[in-house]
């Protein structure tokens, strides 16, 4: 199986882990009001689409955020939606906008981006990305509801903003194991 099926798969898993982990704050140090789960696994999604992004160019990487937004979609509606509570729907409904929106800017930043030193596109693109996809989803989401919304934005941003600095060490890592094809002809490369 090639590096783009790969990816494109883990993305499609990572969402859907993300969006049934969101539904639970974190209940030690009381955290509770300030983070829920997802928040730590939401940041991998911008690690794929970096790796993508470098493997294959921006065409490619578009790819995998439009299928893992298709798999995380069509997955979270039947695995973790609850039609009869309005705020399951609204998380649906923000996830889907969020990752959209958030994953295409990400890989548009790393595609202008990707000529400077090697660390600067991916935490650049996921940084703004991860800015973009907490306000987005968390206003969407809980915005009226009584949940305390902007607190748990604020902590979710946070995480991410350590997560994406951590995920330099795998994405530095796994450069020498990809193959850079975004300089050849997209049609080159076998999907």
């Amino acid at each position: 199986m090639n590096l783009y099926y790969k990816l494109s798969i883990l993305m499609g898993i990572v969402v859907v882990s993300s969006n049934y982990l969101v539904q639970f704050p974190v209940q030690i140090f009381g955290l509770n009001e300030i983070l829920t789960y997802g928040a730590f696994s939401y940041p991998v999604t911008f690690l794929i689409t970096d790796l993508a992004n470098r493997a294959y160019g921006k065409i490619v990487a578009r790819k995998v955020v439009y299928f893992g937004f298709l798999i995380g979609i069509l997955l979270t509606l039947f695995v973790s939606t609850n039609f009869n509570d309005i705020i399951s729907i609204r998380i649906a409904i923000g996830s889907g906008i969020a990752f959209f929106v958030a994953q295409n800017l990400d890989v548009q930043v790393f595609d202008r981006l990707r000529k400077k030193s090697w660390f600067i596109a991916p935490l650049t693109s996921s940084v703004l990305g991860s800015i973009t996809d907490t306000f987005l989803f968390f206003s969407i989401a809980f915005y009226a509801t009584g949940i305390p919304w902007l607190t748990l934005a604020l902590g979710d941003l946070a995480v991410k903003f350590l997560i994406s600095f951590a995920m330099l060490i795998p994405f530095r890592l796994l450069l020498s194991r990809i193959k850079d094809y975004s300089e050849n002809s997209v049609s080159n490369v076998k999907l």
